[in-house]
């Protein structure tokens, strides 16, 4: 694997970023800041087994992630086009963010992206109100991770 660039940590502030969701609307991260916490999810590729499983997770407890206090973005290299059947076939009805121009650019700035492969790590980063990173979490494109540690961290938000 080709490092990615940079290493955000916890206690950094979050990278800023627009980009657009599945029914190319734009989203901005800091237009929650002072509103509400962000749950942001980055994974390998829409369709997969892996990131489809995680996703479904997501969805199924939608509730937990997608509030009045934490907002729930997803974010991969495919296109809002991909992004959009998808959401549609698997029933997802959170932002799926399509980091596809320039090609993986968000994910390169929180430290997630595999040049070698093209497309991002399975990294989790919670963004507190403020804007600054209170959980961090980065696995391989073929490691799942477990949305319950996802409601752990979000504890630290009281």
């Amino acid at each position: 694997m080709t490092p990615a660039v940079g290493d955000l940590a916890v206690g950094d502030l979050a990278p800023d970023f627009e980009l657009k969701d599945q029914n190319n609307q734009i989203v901005r991260l800091t237009s929650f800041r002072g509103e509400k916490a962000v749950l942001l999810v980055f994974y390998p590729l829409a369709f997969s087994r892996v990131c489809s499983g995680e996703l479904a997770a997501l969805r199924d407890d939608l509730a937990s992630f997608h509030n009045d206090r934490v907002e729930l973005l997803t974010v991969s290299v495919d296109s809002v086009y991909a992004h959009k059947v998808w959401a549609v076939q698997e029933g997802f009805d959170f932002p799926l963010l399509a980091d596809f121009w320039p090609h993986g650019e968000v994910a390169r700035r929180y430290g997630v992206f595999d040049s070698s492969r093209g497309y991002a790590l399975r990294g989790t980063f919670l963004v507190d109100r403020d804007g600054v990173v209170r959980y961090r979490v980065v696995n391989e494109a073929a490691v799942a991770r477990d949305v319950s540690e996802y409601r752990e961290a979000l504890t630290v938000l009281g």
